[in-house]
């Protein structure tokens, strides 16, 4: 499965043929598909540094990418640097460009080759380079990958805490009786496990950590709580997301008050 993105600027995503540079069809819709199918994308180009800076920033595009690799002359010695800098798997990378460079620097990287014919008058020299995958525009490629976008998810339900929460300090002085309810998404697909237990989330060890990092805390608000846990969960076992609801029994005549939480990984955080 793809799930890093390296990205050409010009002739890729942007159209610089004109007056002024626009972004070339389906590229923004693209760039959010990623975003939201937790996909990392970097850019690598030639273009000036100052120059990118204002047209991405002009064309709202800016916040989609992760990092940018800009006025890069020999691509094949960069993409390598960009694999290792951000810990990338070459298998699940691939280098979306639209000349013949691009292909060789993909072909550098032991990364996918992907052409995409939108920003150039002929698809003879990207076919005599033998692109992996060739396709009209970045809305093609994007019905391409729509099918492998990852919704696996993990639920733990009800796990019982012991916390020291609330407002009144004789409140906080003594254990309480909290229960959380989790949903985990990893950012390996089910079908790319292998049946390995290391490259899954492991759910007792998620309890094991929840368990121990309330019972070292005196929070007056459950709501300090549920965000600094769902933050440090994020953080401790690299998900890609992972919602948090805590519930707290305390009120009479109630039968809990809950508060909930989600938090997403800042590479694969959905645009607004």
């Amino acid at each position: 499965m793809l799930r890093n993105l390296i990205v050409d600027w010009s002739g890729t995503l942007a159209d610089h043929r004109g007056v002024v540079t626009v972004l070339l069809p389906h590229a923004l819709e693209f760039l959010r598909f990623c975003r939201t199918t937790r996909r990392r994308v970097f850019l690598l180009s030639t273009i000036n540094e100052a120059l990118f800076v204002e047209q991405s920033a002009r064309l709202g595009i800016a916040h989609l990418t992760e990092r940018a690799y800009l006025g890069v002359l020999d691509k094949r010695e960069r993409i390598l640097e960009i694999l290792a800098d951000n810990d990338l798997v070459a298998a699940e990378t691939a280098f979306i460009g639209e000349l013949v460079d691009d292909i060789e620097a993909a072909r550098h990287g032991k990364v996918m080759a992907i052409t995409t014919l939108a920003g150039i008058d002929s698809r003879d020299k990207p076919n005599r380079a033998d692109p992996d995958v060739m396709v009209r525009d970045l809305g093609e490629l994007q019905k391409l990958l729509e099918p492998a976008a990852p919704n696996d998810e993990i639920h733990i339900e009800e796990l019982k805490l012991c916390a020291r929460v609330g407002v009144p300090e004789e409140e906080r002085a003594r254990p309480q009786r909290l229960t959380a309810l989790l949903t985990l998404q990893p950012r390996t697909s089910f079908s790319d496990l292998g049946d390995d237990l290391a490259r899954t989330i492991d759910y007792a060890a998620v309890c094991d950590e929840i368990r121990h990092f309330v019972s070292g805390r005196t929070d007056k608000l459950i709501e300090t709580l549920a965000r600094e846990l769902a933050e440090h969960l994020l953080r401790r076992f690299g998900l890609a997301r992972v919602e948090l609801e805590l519930r707290k029994y305390i009120l009479p005549e109630t039968k809990y008050v809950a508060v909930k939480v989600a938090r997403e990984a800042p590479e694969v955080r959905r645009s607004a």
